[in-house]
């Protein structure tokens, strides 16, 4: 397992993916100290608290984005039994006392040398790189249900089954959609996994009615301004939000709702703070790097010639797009409010770290099958040089009998 340091060849670099990003990136870490320097300094004494934290996750995830950019992709099929292993390990650790850090009664934290890490944000990933995989070697089978498509996804019902000890139901169903759109990509056939996703759909209908309270944040949704002092509070402050900043927003730092009235104001609700400070233009520019990422990465899937590459790729734009569905439509009210940060601009180390990991591995399959493209292209190239010689030293053979 080594960096590709072949110098003879042409360093392939997507460009366009690593821009995108690197502004996303930059962009986010403005908005976390914008929607944030009030509790920094109200709770910390310091109104760059948060900014300097996420900086520093920032810059360890540029760093590791450069690393997994150049590190060979292939090699994860031989680490995917020591990546579910490792995610396993990650989730019974948060309830481990002394490891596990829990917040607002759920243990989804672990601590490490005084940073908090949120292991279910790399089990996500490592989900993705085991179901690629597996569902790249069983295409000769991927029709048949219990010998092709159910085997990898049973390993995904212990991931969601940890994960919802903590519990994180955002994060599990995340995790389970993704797998069955894996599943689809693979060549699974519909009938599997219209059954699949009903029987899923059937256990989080009753985990959700099994308490009152998890019901209510579910359906709060519907109807926030009845439960304004309870389940409605967030999606109300944030349709305030989105309401003040209308077409060209209040003004870069000039948000009200962050002044504690919006909980979780610089994570799960950052993009209402983008919008109340920089209206509809702002939320233009989030959703239209979202929008230049995903189909660069659809590309990139479609393109590459390898199966497991391809299913990776696909795997990494589908987490992505989750996200963001997810966040943008808890937000808006259009879904229930699970948690789940908005990828590049959320405050959190762990997403961060993971989403740009995630990037850093779609940069690696993009250089890769660019690569495999050019070199297709100069030896057929080459071979129709050598044919037109060897018909031009054939023809002066001919003439040459003539005479």
């Amino acid at each position: 397992m080594e960096l590709e340091t072949d110098t003879s060849r042409k360093l392939y670099i997507d460009w366009l993916l690593i821009t995108t990003i690197t502004l996303f990136g930059l962009f986010g870490l403005i908005m976390i100290y914008s929607a944030s320097f009030i509790q920094g300094y109200e709770t910390f004494g310091n109104i760059s608290y948060f900014f300097e934290r996420q900086l520093m996750w920032l810059i360890v995830s540029a760093v590791l984005f450069t690393f997994f950019m150049f590190f060979p992709y292939r090699h994860y099929r031989k680490l995917s039994f020591w990546i579910v292993l490792f995610s396993v390990i990650l989730l019974v650790l948060v309830k481990v006392p002394g490891i596990g850090h829990s917040v607002n009664g759920a243990n989804r934290w672990i601590v490490i040398m005084g940073f908090q890490l949120q292991p279910s944000e790399f089990v996500k990933l490592g989900s993705i790189i085991y179901l690629a995989y597996v569902y790249s070697r069983k295409q000769a089978f991927i029709n048949k249900f219990f010998s092709g498509v159910l085997p990898p996804l049973l390993v995904v019902v212990g991931f969601f089954l940890l994960i919802m000890w903590q519990p994180d139901l955002g994060t599990a169903t995340s995790i389970v959609l993704v797998a069955g759109l894996i599943a689809f990509c693979s060549g699974a056939r519909m009938i599997h996994l219209i059954s699949l996703g009903s029987l899923a759909g059937w256990a989080i209908y009753h985990y959700a009615h099994s308490e009152t309270y998890r019901l209510n944040r579910l359906i709060g949704h519907r109807n926030p301004f009845e439960l304004e002092a309870s389940e409605g509070l967030q999606l109300v402050q944030s349709y305030i939000a989105i309401a003040h900043g209308g077409l060209t927003g209040a003004g870069l730092g000039q948000s009200v709702q962050k002044l504690f009235y919006l909980p979780e104001a610089h994570t799960d609700f950052i993009l209402a703070i983008v919008s109340e400070e920089l209206g509809v233009f702002g939320i233009a520019f989030v959703f239209t790097c979202m929008l230049i990422i995903i189909i660069r990465g659809i590309v990139i899937g479609a393109r590459c010639n390898d199966t497991f590459g391809s299913l990776l790729a696909f795997g990494i734009v589908f987490q992505l797009c989750i996200q963001m569905v997810f966040n943008a439509g808890a937000v808006s009210g259009l879904l229930p409010i699970t948690g789940i940060p908005f990828p590049f601009i959320s405050y959190g180390g762990s997403s961060l770290m993971v989403t740009f990991i995630s990037m850093g591995i779609l940069a690696n399959i993009s250089r890769k099958t660019e690569r495999d493209r050019q070199e297709k292209y100069e030896e057929e190239e080459s071979f129709e040089e050598e044919t037109a010689v060897t018909n031009e030293i054939g023809g002066r053979t001919s003439l040459r009998r003539v005479r």
